[in-house]
C-alpha cells in the first residue's frame, strides 16, 4: 500500500475526475434541432458543462448560463454570468432574468439545452410574487443554519420563486427541453438538483409553510401571504412540461466507484457504505467511528487493510461562533471519536473544492492529530462545540485545498484502516 495520506488524496481526486463535464456531457448531446439550439444552465458545474457543449457541438448555438463567484471557464458563444452563491445577491437575479429571456419567444423547433448542477438553486433567483431579493436572502440563510436537509430547504425554495420547481422548463414552452444534471443530491432525484427548475413540484404551498415553522425560520409578511395565497409552481402533469426530458449524467455513486478501483489498485480493500448518506455530520462521524473499531477489533465486515467509502450530504446545525463545513466538521467529529486508534486516517471533502462557505474542500485526519493538536494548546472538544472545524483544521494545516473544480457531486469521504 502507497502512503495513506497520498491513497486517500488520489481517491478524492479520482471522484472530483469521474465527474468532470468534459467526461460526461459530450455523450449526452442531443442531435441538432430544426431551429435553434439554445443553451442555459446554473450551477458551479454550469460553466464547465458549457465549455464542454461548445467544445463538442459543431453547429450554431447560443445561450446564458450562471455559476459561482470563481467558478467560471472561458466560452465564446455562452453567456458566462458569475453570482453568489450560498447566499444568492442581485448578480444572479440578473443572470436569471438574461436566461429567461434567451428562452422566451421559442418555437416547437427550437431547443433548449440545460445545464443543471449543484448550487444552481442560490445562482437561479427569481423572487416570486412581491418578495424581495432581501427577504429571501434572510430566510435562505437561516435554512443554510437551521440544520435542515438539503431536499427541505429546496422545497421552499421552490415555492418562493418563479423559476425553480419547473418555471425555467414552463417558461420555453413550446419549445422542447433537454436537461443535463450532474447530481449533487442524495438519491439523485431531478427535482431536488438546483430545486429541479425543469422538473414539475409535486409539494404545496402549505408544506414550505410548515418547513420553515418547524425550523423555527423568521416568516417575512410577504412570504407568508405568498405561501398562503397557494399559488404553487407548474405541477408535473403541467402541459408546459410536456416536452422536457431530464437526464442525470454525473452522480455521487459514479465518484465512490471511481475511487474504490483506487484504493483496489494500491491493494486496499474497499467498501462503500453509501452514495445517499444523510444526517448531523458529528452524528455520522460517529457511526464511521464505530465501523472502523469493528474492522480494527474484530475484522468485520472485512479485515484490514480496507477503506471505508461513503458519499450524501451531511448538515451542521451551527450553534456556536465557528465558521461550520459539514466536511471537516465530520473529520473533527471523527478524530475525536477515534482519538487515534490503531493508525487509521480518514479524508472528507466537498467534491466542488467547497465546504460550506469556505474556499476550502474538507480535511484530512490521520492518528496522531489530537495528540499535535493538544500538545500545540488546541482543543479539539472546544472546537467541535463552537462548530469550528475549519478553524481546527487551518491551525493543524491539515486542510484539503483543491480550488474551485468545476463540478458537483456531492461530500465524498473515506476512513483508511490500514
Amino acid at each position: 500500500m502507497t502512503d495513506p495520506e497520498t491513497l486517500l488524496r488520489a481517491m478524492f481526486d479520482a471522484a472530483v475526475a469521474a465527474a468532470d463535464p468534459m467526461v460526461c456531457v459530450p455523450p449526452n448531446l442531443p442531435p441538432a434541432p430544426k431551429g435553434r439550439l439554445i443553451v442555459v444552465g446554473a450551477g458551479k458545474a454550469s460553466a464547465r458543462m458549457a465549455q464542454a457543449v461548445e467544445t463538442h457541438w459543431s453547429g450554431p448555438l447560443e445561450g446564458v448560463v450562471v455559476t459561482r463567484y470563481g467558478h467560471g471557464a472561458p466560452c465564446e458563444r455562452i453567456t458566462i454570468h458569475e453570482a453568489s452563491h450560498p447566499v444568492p445577491d442581485q448578480a444572479g437575479v440578473d443572470a436569471t432574468r438574461a436566461i429567461l429571456d434567451a428562452v422566451t419567444g421559442l418555437t416547437e423547433d427550437d431547443l433548449v439545452l440545460a445545464l443543471i448542477s449543484g448550487g444552481g438553486s442560490a445562482l437561479l433567483t427569481a423572487p416570486a410574487g412581491k418578495i424581495t431579493l432581501d427577504e429571501k436572502r434572510a430566510v435562505n440563510q437561516a435554512l443554510l443554519k437551521s440544520g435542515a436537509a438539503i431536499g427541505e430547504m429546496n422545497t421552499v425554495r421552490k415555492h418562493l420563486s418563479d423559476v425553480k420547481g419547473g418555471g425555467l422548463a414552463a417558461a420555453a414552452w413550446p419549445a422542447p427541453v433537454l436537461s443535463l444534471m450532474i447530481s449533487d443530491v442524495p438519491g439523485d432525484e431531478p427535482g431536488v438538483i438546483a430545486s429541479g427548475p425543469t422538473v414539475g413540484t409535486e409539494s404545496d404551498p402549505e408544506t414550505a409553510l410548515a418547513l420553515l415553522e418547524q425550523y423555527g425560520i423568521d416568516i417575512p409578511a410577504s412570504i407568508r401571504a405568498h405561501l398562503e395565497g397557494r399559488t404553487p409552481p407548474p405541477g408535473p402533469q403541467d402541459e408546459r412540461l410536456s416536452r422536457t426530458e431530464n437526464r442525470v449524467i454525473a452522480a455521487p455513486q459514479l465518484s465512490l466507484e471511481a475511487a474504490a478501483s483506487v484504493a483496489r489498485e494500491a491493494g486496499v480493500t474497499p467498501v462503500i457504505l453509501g452514495d445517499a448518506i444523510e444526517g448531523e455530520s458529528r452524528d455520522v462521524a460517529k457511526v464511521h467511528a464505530g465501523m472502523a473499531m469493528q474492522v480494527i477489533r474484530h475484522g468485520q465486515p472485512l479485515p484490514s487493510p480496507c477503506v471505508l467509502i461513503s458519499g450524501g450530504e451531511t448538515t451542521v446545525t451551527v450553534r456556536g461562533d465557528g465558521r461550520g463545513g459539514r466536511n471537516v466538521e465530520f473529520c473533527l467529529a471523527l478524530a475525536v471519536a477515534l482519538d487515534g486508534a490503531n493508525g487509521v486516517w480518514a479524508i472528507a471533502g466537498d467534491t466542488d473544492g467547497i465546504d460550506g462557505a469556505e474556499e476550502i474542500a474538507g480535511a484530512i485526519v490521520t492518528p496522531d492529530l489530537l495528540a499535535r493538536a493538544r500538545a500545540a494548546g488546541h482543543d479539539p472538544l472546544a472546537s467541535l462545540a463552537r462548530n469550528d472545524g475549519h478553524g481546527f483544521f487551518e491551525a493543524m494545516k491539515a486542510q484539503v485545498i483543491t480550488g474551485p473544480t468545476l463540478t458537483n457531486v456531492n461530500d465524498f469521504r473515506a476512513v483508511l484502516i490500514p
